[in-house]
């Protein structure tokens, strides 16, 4: 049995963070009393730890991210390269694009990242003292307006951009661009993106953490200190490029506020360039009691 929860989607980049669907098997919490569990139940249950199982899991060591990373794994981490991030998505009823490189999370699943990589070329540090968080925002929700259009003539919900739960900063020594912002959508729910930038010779790898606003205190810690481990293979790294090198058609601001998927808004191209990634998701608890009580698994 497959189970999936609401779809949202991404507008001029800016992916959905919501709490995460999680493994937890280990939740005591979470489950219900085994009188009540029915052999569907039961069945349901065994299904989904039998999927997350399926999947390859790198515990220790260094794992792969695409061709152009990797990442250090410590002890109580797992990590599933492109199959398995994109089969995930899947499964917690996300739309894909196929360039979803790598997935990490704690070994009970309690929050994720997600990593992909996005080929514009070398983008230039020029704007790094530039960031005017204020300005950033007006580009934003201008954006969002555009973006908004689209995404009812497409059939799928809109989203408000309220404002930044982290204003953006770069990291110089890392070359590590990273903002979280609030957002609302039709439902009237709020939802904190958090992204990083981690910027390399021949493009950006994307990172968006994944976890319950309640979490964000704890876990941005020990996600920006899993991101310690992450570096570019030599000849990918910021540091490697060489001069006719691709350079990104924007910088810095770009990054944050859409870059090209603002001009294909305003162009109507946008339904054309759209990259269907989106993380809807719903809290450990709430996804087994689901299961254990036989509940309509497609409506959220």
């Amino acid at each position: 049995m497959k189970i999936t929860s609401r779809i949202l989607s991404r507008s001029l980049g800016l992916l959905l963070a919501l709490t995460p669907l999680a493994n937890a098997q280990n939740d005591d919490q979470s489950a219900l009393p085994e009188a009540e569990m029915t052999a569907e139940d039961a069945a349901a249950m065994k299904a989904h730890y039998d999927f997350i199982d399926s999947l390859s899991w790198v515990r220790s060591g260094t794992a792969q991210i695409g061709d152009r990373a990797t990442i250090v794994i410590p002890e109580g981490y797992r990590f599933t390269g492109a199959e398995g991030s994109t089969k995930l998505m899947d499964y917690y009823g996300n739309l894909t694009n196929g360039s979803e490189l790598g997935y990490i999370s704690p070994e009970n699943m309690d929050w994720f990242a997600v990593f992909e990589f996005d080929d514009v070329g070398y983008v230039k540090e020029d704007e790094k003292d530039k960031l005017d968080a204020d300005e950033i925002l007006n580009q934003l929700q201008e954006g969002q307006k555009v973006a908004n259009e689209q995404l009812r003539e497409m059939g799928r919900p809109t989203l408000n951009v309220l404002g930044w739960h982290t204003p953006p900063f770069y990291n110089n020594d890392t070359k590590n661009l990273e903002w979280a912002i609030r957002l609302s959508s039709e439902d009237g729910s709020e939802i904190i993106n958090y992204k990083t930038k981690l910027l390399g010779r021949r493009g950006v790898m994307d990172v968006v953490l994944v976890c319950d606003e309640e979490q964000l205190g704890s876990v941005v810690p020990e996600y920006q200190n899993l991101l310690e481990g992450f570096s570019y293979n030599q000849e990918e790294s910021y540091a490697a490029y060489t001069e006719g090198d691709k350079v990104a058609e924007y910088g810095l601001i770009g990054l944050i506020a859409g870059g090209g998927l603002l001009v294909a808004a305003k162009s109507g191209l946008l339904a054309k360039l759209w990259k269907p990634i989106a993380i809807g998701a719903i809290a450990v608890g709430s996804f087994l009691k689901r299961i254990l009580k036989g509940k309509n698994h497609d409506a959220i």
